[in-house]
């Protein structure tokens, strides 16, 4: 890693990080495949009818977990932004489970669910994924667990698909996850393990104890392609709306997405997604706080050995409890190397500030962790790095064609005393 780069992230400086290996979409090389994409829509299309059945907020939507786009130009004015069109997609308010997770999480139990009951017999190879609602599937499947570590969202979204489906559910959660959404799980029928150590070690715990009983299954978030393509197939969804809204990108329309990083499961598959979608024209950038930028130093060091944002005096403690991630995972590393544009790094008391504006200026209702995509285009518009980043693309003549979606990843579950102490913290900063 560039000693500049080491020094500037020890000093708690915020950086823009470009990317010096992006090359031509077609031209990457990754261990997926785009197929994996159309693959991964076609499952959610297929598993609708059974989620309708299984979550009731989901019968309006025909079964679709999808979230709005929602127009935020008076945002972008009070951040200093104003060439370009600006959008915040709402997965803060994602059904089931109220964050982006949502995306990944029930894809994955669902998907492991009806391949374990074809593999018992319970349904047919050819039987559509409904016949997983039937309670004699459900009482087989009691004696099934499905495990997983989490800082908080991804456990909400894999404790709920499971509870949903009758397996007996365990999250491990690492130090900083919130009482709050201990509580939620508990609520589900979820059991919650709580270990005094960071994201890394409630994963190995959940990880150790699935190795150790055949009827355990682990949901894997540092490795998972399931995780993975089950957040890609959001990036037909922005397309569709994008359309929608008569925005076209190509080479005169840049489309910019800002992902808040944690492991990187979501912000991958999205992104993954898109560039499938849109090609060399969508420029995404990853969103990190200063103190866990885990994606950041390990693609700025290379993928010859583990970095970890330990590595270089930094702890890892942050207030985006989702975000609080000492190590990406190395699959997503290998995906994004070749295919992410860069990664910002955001300060814990910006996000506060960000977050009030979000609900002044908009009326989200954001958890800080997502409120880190509101940073995005101020640092491409704002920033030395990004100026020079727009000038060798080519791109910074039509910058008032450009259309910036910011990814809200988590909030609507926010208790509400919780969130008024978020907010309130948020003002103070701004005053």
């Amino acid at each position: 890693m560039d000693e500049t780069l080491k020094l500037r992230l020890q000093q708690q400086e915020p950086v823009l990080w470009i990317n010096p290996v992006l090359g031509p979409v077609a031209q990457a090389q990754v261990p997926v495949e785009p197929a994996q994409v159309k693959e991964a829509e076609e499952n959610w299309r297929s598993l609708a009818p059974l989620l309708t059945r299984c979550f009731a907020e989901l019968e309006p939507h025909n079964g679709r977990i999808a979230s709005d786009l929602i127009e935020v130009a008076d945002l972008a004015r009070a951040m200093g932004c104003d060439a370009g069109q600006f959008y915040v997609k709402g997965d803060h308010a994602l059904p089931v489970a109220g964050s982006v997770k949502a995306r990944g999480g029930v894809y994955e139990v669902f998907m492991y669910g009806l391949s374990l009951a074809r593999k018992l017999g319970l349904i047919a190879a050819d039987e559509a994924p409904e016949a997983l609602a039937q309670d004699a599937v459900k009482t087989i499947f009691a004696d099934y667990t499905v495990a997983v570590g989490s800082t908080g969202n991804l456990g909400l979204s894999v404790g709920i698909a499971a509870r949903a489906l009758g397996f007996h559910a365990v999250v491990h959660m690492s130090s900083d996850a919130k009482p709050w959404k201990m509580e939620r799980l508990r609520r589900h029928g979820v059991d919650v393990v709580q270990h005094q150590a960071d994201y890394g070690s409630a994963v190995a715990a959940a990880r150790d104890q699935a190795d150790a009983d055949e009827k355990i299954y682990f949901v894997d978030d540092e490795r998972s392609e399931l995780l993975f393509f089950g957040y890609s197939a959001a990036a037909a969804e922005l397309r569709d709306q994008l359309t929608a809204i008569n925005i076209k990108i190509g080479p005169e329309h840049p489309l910019f997405l800002y992902l808040p990083c944690g492991i990187g499961g979501a912000p991958g598959g999205v992104a993954y997604g898109l560039k499938q979608v849109f090609g060399d024209h969508v420029h995404c950038f990853f969103a990190e706080p200063a103190q866990s930028p885990c994606a950041l130093v390990q693609l700025a060091a290379g993928l010859n050995h583990v970095v970890t944002v330990y590595d270089i005096g930094l702890t890892n403690k942050t207030e985006a409890d989702g975000m609080a991630v000492g190590e990406v995972s190395q699959f997503v590393a290998q995906v994004m190397q070749p295919l992410l544009n860069g990664v910002y790094t955001v300060l814990d008391d910006d996000l506060f500030r960000w977050l009030a504006l979000a609900n002044q200026h908009a009326g989200l209702r954001l958890e800080p962790s997502a409120a880190a995509c509101l940073g995005g285009p101020s640092a491409i518009t704002a920033t030395k790095e990004g100026q020079h980043y727009l000038s060798q693309q080519g791109i910074d003549g039509v910058m008032e064609n450009a259309t910036h979606v910011m990814w809200a990843t988590g909030g609507s579950l926010v208790p509400d005393e919780e969130y008024q102490d978020f907010l309130k913290k948020g003002q103070a900063l701004l005053s």
